[in-house]
């Protein structure tokens, strides 16, 4: 953990009884996104603070990219996008972190990078979902991601 991280600091508020917690797998953490301005957008935040896959030695990087997947079959089963976006950045937080952005068909603008939406863009303005719609998430997401787990 790095004292300055920011994702270091919110680390420990990741816990069970969190409405956005999914699951904790042997690399790092599920959650779901502050935000539903996608509903399903969710993350998969390394344990290890590191800003760069190749910090990772072989076997943890390949444990994280499998959790990773696993976490984003589960997210894409649980929501049915069109299409799921997988991004890795790291630009303003340099702690390994994925966003998985399921996009549908009522996307304001599908065909472009969710980056591009102003509601994103100005996504630190925008309200956090109700409890129940973190909840029925939250369960959809989870169920999926147990019996992804449990089949392997």
């Amino acid at each position: 953990m790095s004292s300055g991280c920011e994702i270091c600091k919110r680390l420990p508020l990741i816990t069970p009884d969190s409405p956005y917690f999914l699951a904790e797998l042997e690399t790092g953490f599920a959650i779901l996104g502050d935000h539903q301005i996608y509903d399903g957008y969710s993350l998969f935040i390394a344990k290890k603070c590191v800003p760069e896959l190749h910090h990772l030695n072989r076997d943890e990087r390949v444990k994280f990219l499998e959790e990773m997947a696993i976490v984003a079959e589960a997210v894409f089963t649980a929501t049915k996008p069109r299409k799921l976006n997988y991004e890795l950045l790291g630009n303003s937080v340099s702690h390994l972190h994925w966003h998985l952005f399921p996009r549908y068909d009522s996307d304001p603008d599908p065909a472009w990078p969710v980056w591009n939406d102003e509601r994103i863009k100005n996504s630190a303005h925008a309200p956090r979902p109700d409890r129940a719609k973190l909840d029925d998430l939250r369960t959809r997401v989870q169920r999926e991601l147990a019996a992804l787990l449990t089949s392997r």
